[in-house]
């Protein structure tokens, strides 16, 4: 690995989450550099968390703030356009509060929040799908002071970006992995109606799934959790990433408990620490891992679903995610030996695991999920030499007869460590302390001067500096003058504060005397300064009616030209085929406007000249992610539209793309997985340079009517059928279960020979698929349709509306769809006549509108 890049001298940061105060003081106290965390008041990505109350943010603050600790608040969901006000408020009261930056995820509200305060930091959520230096570059008219890069770059992808930027880049090293990149996940919406970009999860990923192929069920034994990743601990890869140009080491888990931020953040800051050391003296990256086998074992006990590397060393599929389980499952203890009467004997599997009397333990058949395991605390331990142990239970706590030998024991729980833990953050006295330098000038005849520097962290960085002088002068010493000692004894007594005593430097002259009260009591003002010093939020320029006039700009920006003809459009129908036999079946069907979206980039040669002799346009959609290394394919779709110049664009699937086309002067149509929810969006994806815009999946009807209002509706397409595509992941499944090998190097390519479908707890088969750069999208079973607010969106000027195939099914079905749709904008099918001749949901996006059927959010759980 090279050296940093930008001259980068500054330590860098360990984040960690707050779910609520307790976390956040967990954090304080046990070395974070800042902490995260969202509002009660929406627009953070996890909504299910306690989080903190807006009227309380200034407090929250003021007290990190004393501790020299950062404060980032979360407001990285999509933003609905009748949501924007109040999203404006937040922001406002956000500024003031003092906090040093927020995270977004909407494209629109980054903007905003841009107008509303400029000097407030902006951070890019890892919601924002940012995976290349490309990427990064769209996104740079934002103003932007980090990003938070996807977890699915590997530390070579993540130097790759870095060489290519000057913007401080923040990275994930622990905690739980989504298997789909953020962002880019519909399923729970999907599937169950809670938003993912809204910060409501249901976790389906944490589901079993069996594996149907070519038709027939595969037998995968006790894999199950086809699409539950590993978690990641990336403790012993801290210096890569430091070397990678890595600034903010961030901790995943503001759902998770006070006990594991206080575990988990002492770790990373002696691993943290201890990189950025071997750094400073000039060792480069030096590979080590600094965390013993049983501390490693105390963050599992804390959650744990296995550890891993996750994507940080690359692709490998299978260990990524075993499949064998989902559940938090602690520390694997042993193996069950014999079952007695009133004991069980447990064969251990390692020396640096302890058992003690009261600790949890969990038995568990193989390494399947924990829903019915066995469980209890431990009565009693008992030696029998060797690496066997007998554990004994209280009365009734455990039937052992449901238990036998082969049986895996786990160590779910270890009151000890909780106790140790609670300790270092339950307490009056600060424990992560703040170093203080002082500097004494006392002179006979003058006033005693008393001036601090506040610093923090193993690495010293200044917070803060005051200065309190006497209101007497000193008089000469009569029989004891001032000495540094007691100066040193006296200023030194800091208990009870977040301050301990580093460095003092006295300038004594004309052997002075100061009675112990004089000294005292400039030593209680300094300490009050410096935290009303540290407390103080910043001076910010807060702008009203931000948002007013940014939605006038809009308006003026969509005003037709003088003389320009102000008519409606005519409707337009696109078919989106993903396949050369859609293709020509939405080419027969007479369609003049197709989409392609296919896996071999070799057949789109031929679907530029099929659509060219058709005399159709031609749409060549671009993979949804682009990672360091894949520009390729943007060069390959580019010399296909060379070829077709006046009838081929670019349906533009991520930020990468849109920049890269963009100068090309190509016709530019962007996908909904540029996740335009409100008008703001949309506006500047139309000022980067799309002529039309795709409607986010997570707008219902009613939010999307509040778009149209806000934004012109000729810049907008509407997809009013489709099978929603749920996952979209790095993980590849086909090479995890079907192949041999561990990534799309030696996987031998079985997606390119098989159907694949998964089916849910339901019973529903939800169709697999693979594209150009491996990465595999599970696409909902049943398609939805929009038809019944077509007339609607007509009324109200969208004239854009597209179909999206899926299989390839008999040519009649595929004539059905495209017949029922263009009917039905020709005024001849009602939009229920189409949907139920479809056997579609009838729904628009993911999240249920006041019109649309009734869904079960928990069907799937």
């Amino acid at each position: 690995m090279t050296s940093l890049e930008h001259n980068e001298s500054e330590p860098p940061e360990l984040l960690a989450p707050a779910g609520d105060r307790d976390c956040a003081r967990a954090a304080v106290e046990n070395g974070a550099d800042a902490v995260y965390f969202g509002l009660d008041r929406g627009f953070n990505a996890r909504a299910r968390a306690t989080n903190i109350d807006l009227d309380s943010l200034a407090d929250l603050m003021a007290m990190l703030h004393r501790r020299g600790v950062r404060g980032y608040v979360t407001l990285n969901t999509l933003v609905f356009s009748d949501e924007l006000a109040e999203w404006e408020r937040t922001v406002v009261a956000v500024a003031r509060a003092g906090v040093d930056a927020i995270l977004v995820q909407d494209l629109g509200v980054a903007t905003l929040a841009r107008q509303i305060c400029p000097e407030l930091p902006l951070h890019a959520s890892t919601q924002m799908t940012i995976t290349s230096a490309e990427c990064l570059a769209a996104v740079e008219p934002l103003g932007l002071d980090r990003v938070v890069l996807a977890r699915e770059l590997s530390i070579g992808e993540i130097a790759e970006i870095r060489r290519e930027s000057t913007t401080s880049i923040e990275a994930f090293a622990h905690g739980a992995l989504c298997v789909a990149y953020s962002g880019q996940c519909m399923t729970s919406e999907s599937l169950g109606g809670r938003s993912a970009n809204r910060g409501q999860c249901a976790q389906a990923c944490r589901l079993p799934y069996q594996l149907v192929c070519d038709g027939r069920d595969v037998d995968l034994g006790d894999m199950q959790y086809l699409l539950s990743p590993q978690d990641l601990a990336a403790h012993a890869l801290i210096p890569e990433m430091l070397g990678a140009g890595v600034r903010s080491f961030k901790i995943e888990g503001r759902l998770k408990t006070a006990d594991y931020v206080a575990n988990v953040t002492q770790k990373y800051r002696r691993a943290l620490d201890t990189a950025w050391e071997d750094w400073c003296a000039g060792n480069g990256v030096v590979s080590r891992d600094v965390l013993s086998a049983a501390e490693v074992e105390e963050m599992e006990l804390s959650f744990s679903r296995g550890f891993s590397p996750g994507w940080l060393q690359g692709c490998d599929h299978k260990m990524l995610v075993p499949a064998l389980s989902s559940a938090k499952r602690g520390v694997r203890l042993g193996v069950v030996q014999r079952v007695r009467r009133d004991a069980v004997e447990v064969r251990l599997c390692s020396a640096s695991t302890e058992i003690r009397a009261g600790d949890g333990v969990a038995f568990a058949d193989g390494d399947a999920s924990h829903d019915d395991t066995q469980g209890g605390r431990v009565y009693e331990v008992r030696s029998t030499g060797g690496e066997v142990v007998e554990l004994r239970f209280g009365n009734d706590r455990l039937d052992l007869r449901q238990l036998s030998p082969g049986m895996d024991v786990w160590k779910s729980d270890d009151p000890q460590l909780t106790r140790r833990l609670r300790a270092t953050y339950q307490t009056k006295q600060p424990r992560w302390q703040l170093q203080l330098d002082l500097n004494v000038t006392a002179r006979s005849g003058e006033p005693m001067r008393l001036a601090g520097r506040v610093y923090r962290g193993s690495f010293p960085t200044l917070l803060a500096t005051a200065c309190v002088v006497a209101e007497q002068a000193l008089e000469p010493a009569r029989k004891h003058s001032l000495t540094v000692e007691v100066l040193s004894r006296q200023l030194g007594r800091l208990g009870g504060t977040a301050f301990t005593l580093r460095e003092l430097e006295c300038e004594l002259a004309g052997e002075p005397m100061a009675p112990l009260s004089l000294l005292n009591q400039l030593r209680q003002q300094l300490i009050a300064a410096l935290d009303e010093r540290l407390a103080e939020p910043p001076q910010r320029t807060i702008r009203a009616g931000a948002l007013a006039d940014m939605r006038h700009a809009i308006a003026e920006r969509a005003r037709p030209q003088e003389g320009a003809a102000t008519l409606p459009s005519p409707p337009q129908l696109t078919v989106l085929c993903r396949s050369l036999y859609q293709l020509q079946v939405a080419l027969e069907a007479g369609c003049d406007e197709v989409l392609v979206e296919l896996q071999d980039m070799r057949q789109i040669r031929e679907a530029v000249a099929t659509a060219g002799g058709a005399g159709a346009f031609l749409w060549i959609a671009t993979p949804r992610i682009q990672k360091p290394g894949e520009i390729g394919i943007f060069h390959a779709i580019g010399k296909q539209l060379a070829l077709a110049p006046n009838s081929t664009g670019v349906l533009v699937r991520n930020l990468a793309g849109l920049r890269h086309f963009r100068w090309m002067g190509a016709p530019l149509l962007g996908d909904f997985s540029l996740n335009a929810a409100n008008e703001l969006t949309v506006d500047w994806l139309m000022q980067s340079g799309l002529n039309w815009v795709t409607a986010s999946y997570d707008l219902n009807r009613d939010q999307l009517a509040a778009l149209i209002e806000h934004c012109p509706p000729q810049w907008l397409e509407v997809v009013i059928h489709q099978h929603m595509p749920m996952f979209h992941m790095e993980h590849c499944v086909f090479c995890s279960v079907l192949s041999p090998g561990t990534d799309k190097s030696n996987c031998g390519r079985p997606c390119d020979v098989h159907q694949v479908r998964l089916r849910d707890r339901v019973g529903k088969e939800h169709r697999l698929h693979a594209d150009v750069g491996c990465r595999n999208t599970l696409y909902n079973a049943t398609p939805q349709s929009a038809a019944e607010i077509v007339p609607r969106l007509r009324s109200a000027g969208v004239s854009r509306f597209r179909v999206e195939l899926l299989d390839d099914a008999p040519e009649p079905e595929l004539r059905e769809i495209l017949t029922c749709y263009r009917e039905l904008l020709a005024g001849n099918l009602s939009g229920r006549e189409v949907w139920t001749r479809l056997q579609a949901s009838n729904r628009v996006g993911v999240t249920r509108g006041a019109l649309e059927q009734q869904r079960d959010p928990l069907a799937i759980l």
